[in-house]
């Protein structure tokens, strides 16, 4: 498969909402870093495609899912690597808050897997969101 199509498989699968199916377009050893602190669990590094699932399902706990709104504005590849540029939409379960952000992803697939996925976004605009 190519770059651009696993990302896509990736997208697909992530707005279906299977955490299982989510990780296993990634390999089993990866390099995945969401920045944020101690207090949002969901945030930091991850090294297994295990990891993937967990991260999805402690996010998943944490916001309120069928309000999330997900605008992709463009989906760049060269090669094996791809960037996305979009915006989240996310409420807080624990405050209700909502935050809006800018976003960026960079991938990078190495044989048909996704090997990298760093996140870029707001973190002081979640931390806040999340804040008592």
């Amino acid at each position: 498969m190519t770059t651009r199509a696993v990302v896509e498989e990736f997208l697909g699968l992530l707005g279906a909402g299977d955490p299982d199916a989510v990780a296993r377009v990634f390999a089993g050893e990866i390099d995945w870093y969401v920045p944020g602190s101690d207090q949002l669990p969901w945030t930091g590094r991850r090294t297994t495609s295990a990891e993937v699932a967990d991260y999805l399902r402690i996010l998943g706990e944490n916001i309120v899912p069928e309000k999330n709104v997900d605008k992709i504005e463009a989906l760049v590849v060269e090669g094996e690597h791809a960037v996305l540029l979009g915006e989240f939409t996310r409420t807080a379960r624990s405050t209700g808050r909502v935050y809006e952000m800018p976003i960026a992803m960079h991938f990078q697939v190495t044989d048909g897997k996704i090997s990298k996925l760093y996140l870029y976004e707001d973190t002081a605009k979640v931390a806040q969101a999340y804040a008592k």
